[in-house]
């Protein structure tokens, strides 16, 4: 998702979407990611017409370019990137004042338990043999780029940089998520939970486990019929509350996580055995689905002064 938090922010966008072809460009690479060539075809326009209105949506984080080495040519292929686009049209006064960011590979979980149907995935090879729990705790899950499970949790050690310099007022989270059904089942409700130093901050109910096409990184000797992409979802918490997305999911506040004078703390990804909707859940790494991330942490804060002084 992206979030545009104050209108002046968002202008670039606001210009690259002012144009019936690019908003046209934006509409059909909904559907499905889309070489140069083809969306060309589609808008009965020149390929250099079209590398001009491209590079307008690519410099606003609108559209992103992969290469299709399988391809002809080694064609570009264009993908939309943010699934939904958020806009603040009224802001309040930004509490954050600074931010710190951290990647964490998917694989590289402090402790986890899971159940079945299950595995872990590196760029190159599975990892260990499929429905084998054993395998979470094999040396070689800090390789994995994607992992799955039916039930239990994975839960990752987030160092905590911001406590050096002051007051934390926001945690964003940012990950491609998925249900995990045999197979793959577009229509496979599941119950994820977040918990952030051993409190639920919220839930989200991932719809599907998507296998209707390839993910634009799944690599090309991958299954076809398993997983092959998620959807990219923002966790916030802040002093109003916590969000998915934008939308309010519970009343927790950053205040009730505790997080000043840390030098880390956990984030756990959950699906628990009394939830309602016990589908499962994958995470996608960077070489896996849509998007070429890992999980996104960051942290906001209000800068003390007196940080780091020795009086």
């Amino acid at each position: 998702m992206m979030h545009i938090e104050n209108l002046s922010e968002g202008l670039k966008l606001f210009k690259a979407l002012g144009s019936e072809v690019r908003l046209e460009i934006v509409r059909l690479l909904v559907d499905q990611p889309m070489n140069m060539n083809e969306l060309a075809g589609k808008l009965h326009i020149t390929n250099g017409a079209l590398t001009t209105h491209i590079r307008k949506l690519e410099e606003c984080g609108v559209v992103g370019i992969s290469n299709d080495a399988n391809g002809h040519g080694n064609q570009k292929i264009c993908h939309i990137i943010p699934d939904k686009l958020l806009i603040d049209i009224k802001s309040a006064p930004l509490e954050m004042e600074n931010t710190c960011s951290v990647d964490l590979k998917v694989g590289r979980y402090s402790s986890c338990r899971v159940n079945p149907t299950c595995g872990l995935a590196a760029a190159d090879r599975i990892i260990g043999a499929v429905d084998d729990y054993r395998y979470f705790n094999h040396p070689d899950h800090f390789d994995a780029d994607i992992l799955w499970f039916t039930q239990g949790f994975v839960e990752y050690q987030v160092p905590n940089f911001a406590s050096t310099y002051g007051h934390i007022t926001q945690v964003t989270v940012s990950a491609e998520l998925s249900s995990e059904a045999p197979g793959v089942n577009s229509q496979w409700p599941s119950d994820i939970s977040f918990y952030i130093n051993d409190i639920m901050v919220g839930t989200w109910t991932s719809p599907g486990d998507y296998g209707d096409v390839r993910g634009v990184f799944t690599p090309s000797w991958w299954f076809p019929d398993w997983n092959q992409y998620g959807l990219l979802k923002m966790l916030t918490v802040n002093r109003k509350g916590t969000f998915m997305d934008g939308l309010p999911i519970s009343d927790v506040t950053i205040g009730d996580l505790k997080l000043d004078g840390t030098q880390v703390f956990n984030l756990r990804f959950a699906v628990d055995q009394r939830a309602a909707h016990v589908g499962g859940l994958t995470i996608f790494g960077k070489t896996f689905g849509n998007y070429a991330q890992d999980i996104q942490v960051s942290l906001g804060y209000v800068a003390d002064p007196a940080a780091g002084r020795m009086d």
